[in-house]
Protein backbone atom coordinates (compact mmCIF):
# COMPACT_ATOMS: atom_id res chain seq x y z
CA UNK A 1 0.00 0.00 0.00
CA UNK A 2 1.32 2.93 -0.77
CA UNK A 3 2.79 5.86 1.64
CA UNK A 4 0.10 9.03 1.57
CA UNK A 5 1.67 12.07 2.87
CA UNK A 6 -0.90 14.63 1.40
CA UNK A 7 -4.08 14.07 -0.50
CA UNK A 8 -2.19 15.11 -3.85
CA UNK A 9 1.12 12.97 -2.83
CA UNK A 10 1.87 9.34 -2.63
CA UNK A 11 5.04 7.11 -1.91
CA UNK A 12 5.29 4.35 -4.07
CA UNK A 13 6.29 1.03 -1.94
CA UNK A 14 8.90 0.53 -4.89
CA UNK A 15 10.75 3.88 -2.91
CA UNK A 16 10.49 2.79 0.37
CA UNK A 17 12.66 -0.10 1.65
CA UNK A 18 12.05 -1.49 5.63
CA UNK A 19 14.05 -4.02 7.31
CA UNK A 20 13.86 -4.97 11.26
CA UNK A 21 17.33 -4.85 13.03
CA UNK A 22 17.42 -6.13 16.89
CA UNK A 23 16.87 -2.86 19.46
CA UNK A 24 18.72 -1.24 21.99
CA UNK A 25 15.20 0.01 22.94
CA UNK A 26 12.72 -1.06 25.55
CA UNK A 27 12.23 -4.88 25.48
CA UNK A 28 13.49 -6.35 28.69
CA UNK A 29 15.02 -9.69 27.75
CA UNK A 30 12.80 -9.80 24.52
CA UNK A 31 15.01 -7.38 23.02
CA UNK A 32 18.18 -10.02 22.68
CA UNK A 33 15.49 -12.63 20.30
CA UNK A 34 13.46 -10.01 18.31
CA UNK A 35 14.26 -8.04 15.77
CA UNK A 36 11.80 -4.87 16.60
CA UNK A 37 13.84 -1.89 15.51
CA UNK A 38 12.50 -0.44 11.97
CA UNK A 39 15.34 0.91 9.30
CA UNK A 40 13.10 2.75 6.66
CA UNK A 41 15.01 3.88 4.09
CA UNK A 42 13.32 6.21 1.36
CA UNK A 43 15.26 6.23 -2.24
CA UNK A 44 15.27 9.85 -2.80
CA UNK A 45 17.76 9.97 -6.05
CA UNK A 46 15.41 7.48 -7.89
CA UNK A 47 12.01 8.64 -6.92
CA UNK A 48 9.63 9.69 -9.39
CA UNK A 49 6.59 11.23 -6.98
CA UNK A 50 8.39 14.32 -6.15
CA UNK A 51 9.12 16.97 -7.65
CA UNK A 52 12.75 18.01 -8.60
CA UNK A 53 12.33 21.34 -6.22
CA UNK A 54 10.77 19.06 -2.92
CA UNK A 55 13.62 16.44 -4.09
CA UNK A 56 16.35 19.26 -3.29
CA UNK A 57 14.27 20.90 -0.09
CA UNK A 58 13.99 17.35 1.37
CA UNK A 59 17.79 16.89 0.72
CA UNK A 60 18.35 20.00 2.87
CA UNK A 61 15.85 19.06 5.57
CA UNK A 62 16.65 15.40 6.30
CA UNK A 63 20.53 16.34 7.36
CA UNK A 64 22.43 13.58 8.51
CA UNK A 65 19.57 10.99 8.01
CA UNK A 66 20.58 11.17 4.16
CA UNK A 67 23.17 8.52 2.74
CA UNK A 68 26.08 8.70 0.70
CA UNK A 69 23.69 6.53 -2.03
CA UNK A 70 21.23 10.19 -1.65
CA UNK A 71 18.45 7.33 0.85
CA UNK A 72 17.35 8.79 3.20
CA UNK A 73 17.41 6.73 6.32
CA UNK A 74 15.46 6.82 9.41
CA UNK A 75 15.76 4.41 12.16
CA UNK A 76 12.92 4.01 15.15
CA UNK A 77 13.13 1.84 18.11
CA UNK A 78 11.37 3.55 20.76
CA UNK A 79 8.61 1.19 21.00
CA UNK A 80 8.86 -2.82 21.82
CA UNK A 81 6.64 -3.91 18.91
CA UNK A 82 8.34 -3.98 15.14
CA UNK A 83 4.42 -2.63 14.00
CA UNK A 84 5.08 0.76 16.59
CA UNK A 85 8.30 1.54 15.01
CA UNK A 86 7.13 0.70 11.38
CA UNK A 87 4.20 3.19 11.90
CA UNK A 88 6.80 5.81 13.82
CA UNK A 89 9.60 6.07 11.01
CA UNK A 90 6.11 6.11 7.94
CA UNK A 91 5.21 8.93 10.57
CA UNK A 92 8.64 10.76 10.47
CA UNK A 93 9.02 10.37 7.25
CA UNK A 94 5.74 11.99 6.02
CA UNK A 95 6.34 14.26 8.78
CA UNK A 96 9.51 15.52 6.77
CA UNK A 97 8.29 15.34 2.72
CA UNK A 98 5.47 17.10 3.94
CA UNK A 99 7.93 19.94 5.35
CA UNK A 100 9.25 20.02 2.00
CA UNK A 101 6.46 20.04 0.23
CA UNK A 102 5.77 23.66 1.78
CA UNK A 103 7.49 26.36 -0.32
CA UNK A 104 10.55 28.97 1.58
CA UNK A 105 8.48 32.48 1.15
CA UNK A 106 10.32 35.13 -0.80
CA UNK A 107 12.35 38.01 0.59
CA UNK A 108 11.08 41.40 -0.63
CA UNK A 109 13.89 43.56 -0.73
CA UNK A 110 12.90 47.13 1.31
CA UNK A 111 14.67 50.13 1.93
CA UNK A 112 14.34 51.75 5.65
CA UNK A 113 12.45 54.98 5.65
CA UNK A 114 14.28 58.41 4.95
CA UNK A 115 12.89 59.20 8.43
CA UNK A 116 13.90 55.63 10.11
CA UNK A 117 17.85 57.13 8.87
CA UNK A 118 17.67 60.08 10.44
CA UNK A 119 16.33 58.52 13.57
CA UNK A 120 19.75 56.27 13.18
CA UNK A 121 21.99 58.99 12.43
CA UNK A 122 20.52 61.42 15.58
CA UNK A 123 20.86 58.35 17.84
CA UNK A 124 24.46 57.86 16.22
CA UNK A 125 25.81 61.71 17.22
CA UNK A 126 23.65 61.42 20.17
CA UNK A 127 26.23 58.21 21.59
CA UNK A 128 28.89 59.79 20.02
CA UNK A 129 28.26 62.74 22.45
CA UNK A 130 27.70 60.07 25.61
CA UNK A 131 31.27 58.71 24.74
CA UNK A 132 33.36 61.92 24.38
CA UNK A 133 32.15 63.00 27.75
CA UNK A 134 33.08 60.05 29.33
CA UNK A 135 36.94 60.99 28.10
CA UNK A 136 39.76 62.46 30.37
CA UNK A 137 39.51 66.00 29.77
CA UNK A 138 41.71 67.14 27.58
CA UNK A 139 44.56 70.42 27.73
CA UNK A 140 42.69 73.25 25.87
CA UNK A 141 40.18 73.50 28.14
Amino acid sequence: MPLSVTPGVEIPDSDVALSFVRSSGPGGQNVNKVASAVQLRFDLQRSTALAPEVKARLRALSGRRLTSEGAILIIARNHRTQESNRREAEARLTDLIKRALIPPKLRKATKPTRAARERRLEQKTQRRRTKRLRGKPGWDA
